[in-house]
């Protein structure tokens, strides 16, 4: 398999996947992970993931955690986690290496779960492990004797003080040893607990490949109806990547929630009032990861579920757009062969036709029951159950499935 990230592994040029905007991410575990004797597990199928085109996979936190799925670390540099031994780990991390499918850390730096007792009594102190930090790492809103956060407090466990110098130096060379074991891309969790120049620091020193941002707010809402203006969601998002110096993607909400309602008879939301697509993807492409599900908004937690006999409309619309689409591992090996073989299908000709992340889009049509657009030029898709196809002898049926279709020109 011949993916296109060969020559970006080997450059320095932090830009270089950027602006090659070819990437497909895969999200490879889901909320019960942790139970399935992880790594073993993944590193089965990634024979499979590197055929079906995916350039990066990302990995549950890998690090030691006080709960299994891994959200609450405490032993940053321990790589014995509820998902494996580090031997099993870096076993995974050398066939993605083989394959060359790069691996994507869940970085986890907003928060860290202490060992002993410090001012106030509380768990805020480090001692006993590596990055034996004191309470002057804790932010003073949640029990520390640091400065106040500068982002959103995750509550109820101590929240890392980024302004603290010594801290910041630690973190930095936490990630570069990532690097070292293996990672080479990252994800960033909880981004709006902390400023966005510091994930602009901790990119330039530890210098990933690719990054990507979890910068998830509520959409905005008018009671239960989603409004179909979500550009002030959009520009929040927009506002954290400019913060990073842009060297960062993020996560794009906005069409997550907005596509979610689309599905549902309403795909006149996929229109914003300027004709283009209503999400992060529709203002700045190439930072926009776009996703339909992950482990929170999915999966056995289901804060934020898209509709599950919508998936394919779902995935025939990130995978066909601008933007840097991501496949969840739920649809991809937990749904049917028949959905694994549908996604696979829109990969393959994402790849033949060149779509990419600054592609242009055409919306055509925007009604209840019908959405439909050109996209580079080169592929024309409809999502919906009203019946329409293309004018013009030039394009051809490549696939379609429930409720979805894509043409292109021959």
């Amino acid at each position: 398999m011949d993916n296109l990230n060969n020559s970006a592994e080997e450059s320095t040029d932090l830009g270089a996947v950027l602006r090659n905007g070819r990437e497909i991410l895969f999200q490879g575990f889901n909320w019960e992970s942790h139970k399935y004797d992880w790594w073993r597990n993944l590193e089965k199928k990634v024979p499979d993931i590197a055929e079906s085109g995916f350039t990066s996979v990302w990995l549950p936190p890998a690090t030691n955690s006080f709960s299994p799925e891994g959200y609450l670390p405490q032993n940053l540099y321990s790589l014995n986690s509820s998902y494996g031994s580090e031997q099993l780990l870096k076993a995974l991390l050398q066939t993605l290496k083989q394959y060359k499918v790069r691996a994507m850390a869940d970085i986890v730096i907003n928060h860290r779960i202490g060992t002993t007792r410090g001012h106030e009594g509380m768990y805020n102190r480090y001692d006993g492990i590596p990055l034996e930090w004191d309470e002057h790492a804790v932010t003073s809103c949640t029990g520390g004797l640091g400065n106040r956060s500068t982002g959103d407090n995750f509550p109820g466990v101590p929240n890392i003080d980024h302004s603290q110098p010594f801290v910041r130096k630690d973190i930095m060379g936490w990630l570069q040893w990532l690097r070292s074991v293996g990672f080479q891309d990252f994800r960033f969790d909880f981004a709006r607990g902390y400023s966005a120049k510091y994930v602009k620091e901790y990119i330039e020193g530890a210098k990933p490949i690719f990054s990507v941002g979890e910068y998830w707010d509520s959409c905005n809402y008018n009671g239960s109806e989603l409004d179909y203006n979500q550009d002030s969601h959009r520009q929040r998002i927009i506002n954290w990547i400019n913060a990073t110096g842009q060297l960062s993607t993020a996560f794009d909400f906005t069409t997550k929630g907005i596509l979610q309602e689309a599905v549902k008879g309403q795909f006149w939301r996929l229109r914003d009032p300027q004709g283009k697509p209503p999400g992060v993807m529709g203002w700045w492409p190439s930072r926009a990861v776009t996703f339909i599900d992950n482990h929170d908004t999915g999966s056995t937690q289901a804060h934020w579920p898209f509709p599950s006999n919508h998936i394919m409309e779902g995935y025939a619309y990130i995978l066909t757009h601008p933007g840097i689409p991501t496949v969840f591992y739920d649809h991809f090996y937990d749904c049917s062969d028949s959905i694994h073989e549908q996604i696979v299908k829109l990969m393959d000709i994402r790849r033949r036709q060149d779509i990419h992340s600054r592609s242009s889009v055409r919306v055509l049509e925007a009604q209840n029951n019908i959405y439909s657009a050109i996209i580079g030029e080169k592929v024309c898709m409809k999502i919906g159950d009203g019946s329409w196809c293309p004018t013009g002898r030039e394009w051809a049926l490549t696939t379609s499935g429930q409720r979805y279709a894509v043409w292109q020109k021959q």
